[in-house]
């Protein structure tokens, strides 16, 4: 079977190709720059918040611990049964970071005044109410850190499949078709200079045939 011979066409399209291929690494180099760059402000106000989470879960259980010694863990548990009858009220909308979804809580915050919890002000001790502020206090930090780790988690995903396209391109697309574009050029730079002697022995058959064309109608005339 006679081996297919590139075309000047293909290596047209394959150069086109190579520089779109270039062109869209240096494209998701610059996103995943800019997502790392992200992740990492998101990575800093992240432990402000994580920390600020944790001191008010240590306040909350000494808060719970005093009024437990002091009012009883029965009386602490009817409170708590009261409060938890109304769970937090929130709704998850979207925002986008360089492309990359990420959820937005909008809470409305669980603290509340004294006076609008559900339970009575006064079957309960200052202990107590101090208790729950702090728990309160609590829920809204967990529900601030949960939306910013669920960011960060998202932005950790795109970033590693960003570098995977990028590494692709980089290691395994543009090199390939690079080889394949300098194989091409080689089989046709081959073919001009195969035609090129071809054309020069052409030439030369076709002088000789001239002269000795030549030789004949001089041979001819002199008889």
């Amino acid at each position: 079977m006679a081996e297919v011979q590139p075309t000047r066409m293909e290596l047209i399209k394959l150069r086109r190709r190579i520089a779109m291929a270039t062109r869209g690494h240096s494209l998701l180099k610059m996103k995943r720059d800019g997502l790392i760059m992200e992740f990492r402000e998101i990575l800093e106000e992240a432990k402000e918040v994580i920390g600020s989470m944790i001191e008010k879960y240590e306040k909350a259980q000494q808060k719970l611990a005093l009024a437990i010694a002091v009012d009883g863990a029965m009386a602490v548990k009817a409170i708590s049964l009261a409060c938890c009858r109304v769970p937090p009220t929130f709704t998850i909308k979207r925002k986008s970071i360089m492309g990359v979804v990420v959820p937005v809580i909008k809470r409305e915050k669980v603290r509340k005044r004294v006076i609008d919890r559900d339970y009575g002000v006064l079957s309960t001790t200052a202990r107590i109410d101090e208790a729950v502020a702090a728990y309160e206090e609590l829920i809204d930090a967990i529900l601030e850190v949960a939306e910013i780790e669920t960011t960060l988690r998202r932005l950790i995903e795109e970033i590693d499949r960003t570098k995977r396209r990028v590494n692709a391109l980089e290691f395994r697309v543009i090199p390939n078709m690079e080889e394949t574009a300098r194989f091409i050029t080689f089989k046709l730079e081959e073919m001009d200079r195969e035609t090129i002697i071809k054309l020069k022995h052409l030439k030369a058959k076709m002088a000789r045939r001239e002269a000795e064309e030549a030789r004949k109608a001089e041979a001819k005339a002199a008889a």
